[in-house]
């Protein structure tokens, strides 16, 4: 389904009822969209598992329709909070979810067409947006490139220098089925809802953000911004895929990024021409209408020194244990992993 987990089907989904999958977290990683990179970062795939099944009881909790059906631990699927990490012989790795039919989104004379794949989807089905939550516009963030600050009502003639934090969150809504995503305007993002009122997606969003800045808040994060996907059931919009996690979340800890953020941010610094050079191909790719950006690509990525590997391994770990309150991976205290952060 992704670079960084697969997924298994135990269930298929029907014309009305979910089916059931399993997804499985690998250590792998993506960055800038290229997918699986040359390098695996050890126990993130179990710390991407247990934060986004620690933010899934939390949104269920708080009233939040989701997909998940919990943590699977010995063949069968578990509530996170039922278990016990020195119990465990190592953290779960595994999340069972409903799943909605996604049928192939056909593409012709460069165009795709939304219309066939909800057509064959019907009332049960994944709906095909990425939405987009924003407490604050970090130097990094895409929204910069793609916009001036007046066109969100900031009173800025230009982006500041630093990270700008917003009074109010910034919702947007970009595709997921298309091979290069791309940001939507409301009309856009309305029409490739189908059954789903864009209002009704942004006010889902809104109250996801909402819990998750919360909850950050309280373990010494702040969360700047985030993303989430939906499915569209029975007549109710459900959270699915995985929120809240530091692939999905931008969050700062004691004033440092520490999310996938730094590894992003590393790679600009120390491969500058591969970040270009995949900037250029996705440009060519939508100058020429064609899905595949990656085959347009001159270069490749290189591998990640020993050191950097083993800091975003404890940073994942450390990370997750701070924000879940619990001792899951035996990494350093966060303090530590991001003071040796800021020196990369």
């Amino acid at each position: 389904m992704t670079s960084v987990k697969d997924f298994r089907i135990e269930e298929e989904p029907g014309e009305v009822e979910l089916g059931l999958g399993v997804f499985e977290f690998t250590d792998d990683y993506s960055v800038f969209d290229w997918g699986k990179m040359p390098d695996a970062i050890p126990g993130k795939g179990a710390s991407l598992c247990t934060m986004g099944a620690y933010n899934f009881e939390l949104l269920e909790n708080r009233g939040v329709p989701t997909h998940y059906e919990g943590v699977v631990v010995d063949g069968r699927p578990t509530e996170l909070d039922e278990l016990d990490p020195d119990e465990l012989d190592a953290p779960p790795r595994e999340m069972a979810f409903g799943v909605a039919n996604v049928p192939d989104l056909p593409f012709e004379d460069g165009e795709y067409d939304y219309e066939a794949y909800h057509d064959e989807a019907g009332p049960n089905h994944f709906v095909p947006l990425e939405i987009v939550f924003r407490n604050a516009v970090p130097v990094g963030s895409s929204l910069r490139k793609r916009t001036d600050p007046s066109d969100h009502g900031l009173d800025y003639d230009e982006w500041p220098d630093e990270d700008l934090e917003l009074d109010d969150p910034i919702v947007e809504f970009s595709t997921k089925l298309e091979r290069q995503d791309r940001y939507l305007s409301r009309e856009e993002a309305d029409d490739i809802a189908g059954f789903t009122p864009i209002r009704k997606l942004e006010s889902l969003a809104k109250a996801v953000n909402r819990f998750l800045t919360e909850h950050a808040d309280e373990r010494g994060f702040v969360h700047q911004d985030g993303k989430m996907e939906c499915i569209f059931h029975q007549g109710e919009v459900k959270v699915a895929d995985v929120v809240g996690t530091f692939d999905e979340n931008r969050y700062l800890y004691d004033g440092q990024q520490g999310s996938k953020e730094v590894l992003r941010q590393y790679h600009q610094r120390t491969q500058p021409e591969w970040v270009q050079a995949v900037s250029d191909a996705k440009r060519e790719a939508r100058e020429r209408d064609v899905a595949d950006w990656k085959s347009l690509c001159e270069r490749d990525p290189e591998p990640l020194d020993e050191s950097v590997v083993g800091l975003a391994a404890d940073l994942y770990g450390a990370g997750a244990n701070a924000y879940t309150g619990q001792q899951w991976f035996d990494a350093p205290e966060l303090d530590e992993v991001v003071d040796a952060v800021r020196q990369l």
